[in-house]
């Protein structure tokens, strides 16, 4: 008998189980056509789990619910699985951590977000008590997190698995980008996480709430009718017809405010010319594309700015490194009609350095480049002095993706065009 996860689609607590999977090649099956409020309720789920919750995990020796004890049994199939980590004290921290998802992170995200959804009555104390509560959590988490990848050791484990959920809870409903600023590393880690292969072959692409969900407003009952007197009323002059005014003109629209960058004066670099310089350049790289970029380039219109990441002692996974940039790439699509990018991934063993050169319109680094991407805080900005030869010539290297790159092996290059 298969492993059978009974639970609807999109349950964050079935995705526990299923990363697990993943990870542990073990085989799960999720139910066809679960219907909640129905598919719960039948004598044999409740059999299952008497309280009719899900998910319920289905296996040949019986059933288990509760996520966090149904991604445990899952993770246990796999002898010495690393999800549970590689000494008896990184299992007691994965222990921990998954402790404090359930106790800290997923309360306050239930009982800011349940209100709202008008599951449960909405109360402003009871609202912000939790999101103190919440703030207090994810603070201390954003500190453990400061020069760390992962939770627990150098590699995922069943904590991130667990936390990462009920962090996807919050981010993908609630806890909006105003929110999760306040908390850089913590933004980090959970994209990071989220964009893990495995992690998004279950969870697919996610997006962060633009809003907190307005509190759902119970409908006023209807007003009942009051009885008519029954005695009899002379009878009444018709009513006048009431003079409809008519509709005042409506506002024209406001205009879309334009970007300040479309503000600017005109520049003689043509940005898309560039780019279709860089993509179509095969052979003699340097003769032809670097010449044209400098010959293109407009100083007055366009400012180059190098970038460090700020910690690269965290980059110990060649993979998780290059996916962090594809995060960081995906991101900045905001811009793409006013900037041109290269990312370089550094060294042949970690931790691996992160370097950049960025192509701004303007003088400066776009400011809601820097408000709505939040990877930008994570970096160093260093403003290009193009009369500065050795500066200059870094430039040419990081366009080529010179190898070896100041002296170091390159383990990847991406652009951003």
């Amino acid at each position: 008998m298969a492993l059978v996860l009974h639970s609807g689609p999109g349950n964050k607590n079935a995705f526990k189980a299923l990363i697990a999977a993943e990870y542990s090649e073990v085989k799960v099956e999720l139910t066809k056509n679960f219907e909640m409020g129905v598919s719960n309720k039948t004598p044999e789920f409740l059999k299952m789990n008497p309280l009719g919750k899900v998910p319920v995990l289905e296996t040949p020796d019986g059933a288990v619910f509760e996520s966090n004890a149904i991604a445990r049994y899952v993770a246990r199939l796999k002898d010495d699985n690393p999800l549970f980590g590689s000494s008896r004290i990184e299992q007691a921290h994965v222990e921990q951590w998954m402790d404090f998802a359930a106790t800290e992170v997923d309360p306050g995200v239930a009982w800011y977000l349940n209100p709202r959804r008008g599951y449960i009555p909405y109360a402003q104390t009871t609202e912000e008590t939790a999101i103190a509560s919440l703030k207090r959590a994810l603070g201390s988490l954003n500190t453990h997190l400061t020069s760390k990848t992962f939770l627990v050791g150098h590699s995922v484990t069943l904590a991130d698995i667990v936390l990462t959920c009920n962090l996807y809870h919050g981010f993908a409903n609630i806890l909006t980008k105003k929110f999760t600023s306040d908390f850089p590393h913590v933004e980090r880690y959970f994209w990071t996480m989220v964009n893990q292969p495995n992690f998004k072959k279950i969870i697919g692409d996610v997006k962060q709430a633009e809003s907190v969900p307005p509190v759902q407003k119970k409908a006023a009952p209807p007003k009942e009718a009051k009885a008519k007197d029954v005695k009899k009323e002379a009878p009444k002059e018709a009513p006048k017809p009431k003079v409809v005014e008519a509709p005042a003109e409506e506002e024209a629209p406001k205009p879309k405010p334009k970007n300040p960058l479309d503000l600017l004066p005109p520049s003689t670099m043509v940005l898309d010319d560039w780019k279709r310089l860089y993509s179509n350049t095969k052979t003699n790289f340097r003769e032809v594309a670097i010449k044209g970029f400098w010959d293109m380039y407009d100083p007055e219109g366009y400012s180059l700015w190098f970038c460090d990441y700020k910690y690269n002692e965290e980059n110990t996974v060649s993979f998780v490194t290059m996916n962090k940039v594809g995060g960081f790439l995906q991101r900045m699509d905001l811009c793409r009609k006013y900037a041109f990018g290269k990312m370089l991934v550094i060294g042949s063993e970690p931790p691996f350095k992160l370097k950049g050169l960025w192509l701004f319109r303007g003088q400066e680094v776009p400011k809601f480049v820097m408000d709505e991407v939040y990877d930008m805080e994570l970096y160093e900005w260093t403003k290009v002095d193009i009369t500065d030869e050795a500066q200059k010539e870094r430039v040419s290297a990081m366009i080529e993706d010179q190898e070896p790159f100041e002296g170091e092996a390159l383990l990847d290059a991406k652009c951003f065009k």
